[in-house]
């Protein structure tokens, strides 16, 4: 039965070639071939066709997918992103694996000058085989493959097979034959590779498939990206690239960029047309004369009254579409299109200083870093993504940085962010591990970093390219290198890190000087490009880890200025809804096995990391459902704290981008949105604290510090006030006044020490609320509290609730700090939350839920710092 539903399924595609193949000779014609394959344990892996017979047999594959992902679907493995079930699936990481399927040629294919296979993504160690015959061999998850399989082909059906090497049999052999291996990433908790000597370091795979202090190992194989079957004659465009050459108000020139694949010495018309965000086509056309193999020609287009593309908060995001056509005897032989955005990208970096210029404005930098979407990423979609992005936007980020231990997200990832104006921060993949000397390896990730630049250079999002993350600053500044230099020697030393200062300080450089000369290179993330000691406050960007993981007091946050802080975290636990979807719901404390489980911070023990920044600032937990709130409140203080610190650092400081956005799986971990796409406290927080007009309070040594900052490039008039208050509501004071809020500016209004701010009033019952008004609307507000929570007399915050179909309004009679809107295990999500409540004041939320009315009603339970 099986294959004769294979053989159908070649038939099918055979057919629609048949029906939609062009009427003359030399249109270029891609068709996908996504469908019907199959996958089995590779027969020549003995040992695990012997261990696992069920998957020796030939089971249906989805593709774009992975091993894993088939084996969970055909029931032959558990969930691994639920309860313990992450160790039942490592055997497949460790296997050798074979796909295949049939594809039927017909008479009209084979007068195709070429029909090249192309697999935009294989991972990793992989041979592709036609009719029994290697067509081609990769070793780089993130590249495409393409060959001319037409030699290869007959009439009729033809087998494809694909053949996945497992990356860590591979590699072992030689990891463990080493006397001094690299140094990577995470040791592996499931004893298939001994402590220090990882395999990750040597493959250009996504580094997080190997676990990381956030997520599962989860080591995939497959064909994780689209396959298709290309059929061209003459010529093809294997890319399209857009030069910005200037941009002024007047006019902007751009070159369509085409690399040009002939058969043979030909004449072509090369055409291009440019439509604008107004709907209306201009054309170019240039007459070309191809020589056999690679050409490369540029047409320049001339755009009259150009609109600028402009980040989120500074304006519209007009965008073009430039479609790059080959004409041959008059007739359209293939063609390319891209869209993009006119705008202008200029670093900063004077005196050791690290900001960005967009069209002349130099922005601060509001955002968070990404990591990827999911454990799997074939099956993360275009509204997955959309989803988070528009979340971010929605919390007033202008900036993502795509972190380098994951993988070169889609286009659709950044056609998103191009629609919102949300700037992309984009790290090439190498994750933290030192990278393999050797010309080989360079060559290898020259070919990768090419084809990325090229790919994306044409998103107006994409605003800097880093070279990687940590791996630079790591081997400058970590024990472990410090160790493993000492043990290599001087000379093994010297190798490494020129191959390492080549690798990024030439070849990735020179990737995106030659493919996308609009936008700066920088090394690594942390950098300071070479010019100084990497990860200071002094110069380049930072990665600040002395509060969460080296247990620093969160006030650590407010000791500096740094010229840009690209990473920070802290901790909490996810919504109940979620930790019932992966760990249930009896049992549950910070130790519960499922619960250290998806707690990768030091190997599970994070958890204790929580409960020993609650025992410094909040009240002891009096469940479990009080200790997730409480972790929640405690990481948005925290961060807010560094936030708003940050930019009140203007212009020393230029941007702040907290650790982190997302989840790759349901777990406790830095993220503000989880892996279900729940909001926790800390991005609602981010949505005041990234606020385009934000009031800034510091408390230290008994003082308070007020500060104010706006993001607008025009002069703004507004009201600030600060105000001591009494716990029964009373107003012990006010200070304020009018204020005009300078463009581009952050500004100290007053430090006042408590003494003149409360008085005599007891620190404990005492507080005060700092506010930012414009047009009479408050549009920031802080609760300035003179103790930590824990030991602040917060009275009964007298709360009442009143519903209007999904719309709640919540009312304290008495103050209510951190007030949560919990719905428990029903999965719902507030407009708003996490929020402060005055004595009489109302907030009116909108509650997303797929529950019964009913149901919401009854589960809804509202939290404060209050003691119960």
């Amino acid at each position: 039965m099986k294959s004769n539903r294979v053989s159908a399924l070649a038939l099918g595609i055979a057919l629609s070639w048949a029906i939609t193949a062009p009427a003359f000779a030399g249109e270029r014609q891609t068709t996908p071939l996504d469908s019907g394959w199959s996958f089995r344990i590779d027969p020549a892996d003995l040992e695990a066709v012997g261990a696992h017979p069920r998957a020796a047999r030939w089971l249906p594959a989805r593709t774009p997918g992975s091993v894993q992902q088939d084996l969970i679907a055909a029931g032959l493995v558990t969930d691994p992103f639920v309860g313990l079930n992450e160790a039942d699936i490592q055997w497949a990481g460790l296997t050798d694996w074979e796909y295949r399927r049939t594809l039927e040629v017909t008479p009209e294919m084979m007068a195709r000058g070429h029909l090249d296979l192309v697999f935009d993504g294989l991972d990793t160690f992989a041979t592709v085989r036609v009719n029994g015959a290697v067509l081609m061999t990769a070793d780089n998850a993130h590249r495409r493959w393409r060959a001319d399989a037409k030699p290869l082909l007959k009439l009729g059906a033809n087998t494809i097979t694909v053949t996945f090497a497992s990356p860590i049999d591979t590699l072992q052999p030689m990891v463990l034959a080493e006397a001094h291996p690299l140094p990577g990433e995470y040791d592996s908790a499931f004893g298939d590779e001994p402590k220090g000597r990882q395999t990750s370091p040597y493959i250009r795979k996504p580094k997080y498939h190997y676990g990381w202090d956030w997520g599962p190992r989860i080591v995939n194989i497959g064909l994780w990206r689209p396959v298709s079957l290309d059929a061209w004659d003459d010529a093809r465009i294997d890319t399209l690239t857009i030069d910005q050459e200037a941009v002024t108000d007047a006019e902007a020139r751009i070159n369509a960029r085409l690399d040009i694949t002939a058969d043979t010495a030909t004449s072509v018309l090369v055409r291009v047309d440019l439509t604008g965000p107004d709907g209306r086509t201009q054309t170019q056309t240039r007459p070309a004369g191809l020589a056999p193999g690679a050409n490369r020609l540029s047409v320049p287009v001339s755009i009259s009254a150009p609109r600028r593309w402009q980040p989120i908060g500074y304006g519209d995001q007009p965008l073009y579409t430039v479609t790059a056509t080959i004409v041959e005897d008059g007739r359209d032989s293939d063609r390319a299109s891209k869209r993009t955005g006119l705008r202008t990208v200029e670093l900063m970096r004077e005196d050791g200083g690290f900001g960005l210029k967009i069209n002349g404005v130099p922005i601060f930098m509001k955002g968070a870093n990404l990591i990827p979407f999911d454990n799997f990423p074939a099956r993360v979609s275009r509204e997955d993504q959309a989803h988070v992005l528009r979340m971010a936007a929605d919390a007033n980020m202008n900036m993502i940085r795509v972190w380098g231990g994951g993988y070169y997200p889609d286009e659709a990832f950044y056609e998103v962010a191009d629609e919102l104006g949300l700037m992309v921060w984009q790290d090439f993949m190498f994750g933290g591990a030192v990278t393999p000397p050797g010309a080989d390896f360079r060559d290898n990730v020259a070919v990768e970093a090419t084809e990325q630049v090229e790919r994306l250079q044409a998103h107006p999002s994409l605003v800097i390219w880093a070279g990687n993350n940590e791996v630079l600053s790591g081997w400058e500044n970590w024990s472990d290198r410090k160790a493993f230099k000492q043990a290599v020697g001087p000379d093994e030393q010297e190798r490494i890190g020129t191959h390492m200062a080549v690798l990024f300080d030439r070849v990735l450089r020179e990737a995106v000087t030659r493919g996308d000369a609009d936008v700066p290179y920088w090394p690594g993330s942390p950098s300071t490009d070479y010019e100084t000691p990497t990860d200071t406050d002094r110069d380049g960007d930072r990665h600040f880890w002395d509060v969460w993981s080296g247990s620093k007091p969160i006030e650590r946050y407010t000791d500096s200025c740094p010229r840009f802080m690209s990473e920070y975290g802290f901790q909490a636990m996810p919504g109940l809804a979620t930790i019932a979807a992966f760990a249930g719901t009896t049992d549950l404390t910070a130790d519960s096995p499922v619960m250290k489980a998806h707690q990768k911070f030091l190997s599970g023990e994070g958890n204790a990391r929580i409960l020993f920044y609650l025992a410094q600032h909040h009240r002891t937990p009096r469940d479990f459902a009080d200790l997730v709130y409480l972790s929640q409140v405690m990481q948005a203080d925290a961060i807010r704290t560094a936030a708003l610190h940050h930019r009140a650092c203007r212009p020393v400081t230029m941007g702040s981008l907290y650790w982190q956005l997302n989840d790759t799986w349901p777990a406790i971990s830095w993220s503000s949105i989880d892996w279900y796409g729940r909001p926790k406290l800390l991005h609602h927080a981010a949505r005041r604290f990234f606020a385009p007009q934000a009031i800034v309070a510091e408390r230290r040594a008994e003082q308070t510090r007020i500060a104010l900052v706006s993001d607008a490039t025009t002069p703004v008039a507004g009201r600030w006030t600060l105000r001591p208050l009494s716990m029964d509501g009373r107003v012990l004071a006010e200070r304020g006044g009018a204020v005009t809020l300078d463009p581009l500016s952050a500004v100290d209004v007053v430090n006042i020490d408590d003494a003149e701010l409360f008085g005599a009033a007891p620190a404990s019952s005492s507080y005060a609320v700092a506010e930012l008004s414009l047009d009479g609307r408050r549009v920031s507000r802080a609760v300035i509290e003179r103790a930590e929570p824990k030991d602040m007399a917060y009275p009964d915050p007298g709360l009442s609730t009143r519903w209007d179909g999904d719309r709640l309004t919540v009312t304290a009679a008495n103050l209510a700090r951190a007030v949560m809107i919990d719905f428990g295990v029903v999965a719902a999500t507030p407009s708003d939350n996490g929020f402060d409540l005055l004595p009489g004041e109302s907030v009116t939320v909108t509650v997303d839920s797929a529950a019964d009315p009913q149901a919401l009603r009854q589960a809804l339970t509202l939290r404060t710092l209050a003691r119960p």
